[in-house]
């Protein structure tokens, strides 16, 4: 993935992270309770769009956000 579209994703993460009232600490913590080995800093790293996201990550987000893999790649608002 190219960065500016790695940014535009993790806003996007951001953006449902926040419509749900989690902090990242939460989020975190929900994905490490799936079996994906995250901390938080590494989650905002995703979201600023600093650190790629792997497919599982990627994958247990969209679940735990509650939308579709294309909703997470739009990187529209």
């Amino acid at each position: 993935m190219n960065e500016e579209f790695e940014y535009l994703v993790g806003q996007k993460i951001r953006q449902l992270r926040k419509q749900r009232g989690l902090t990242q600490e939460q989020l975190a913590a929900q994905l490490q309770t799936n079996n994906c080995d995250i901390t938080r800093s590494a989650l905002a790293k995703i979201e600023a769009g600093q650190r790629h996201i792997y497919l599982d990550e990627f994958k247990m987000l969209s679940q735990l956000l509650q939308v579709s893999y294309e909703e997470l790649l739009s990187g529209e608002p």
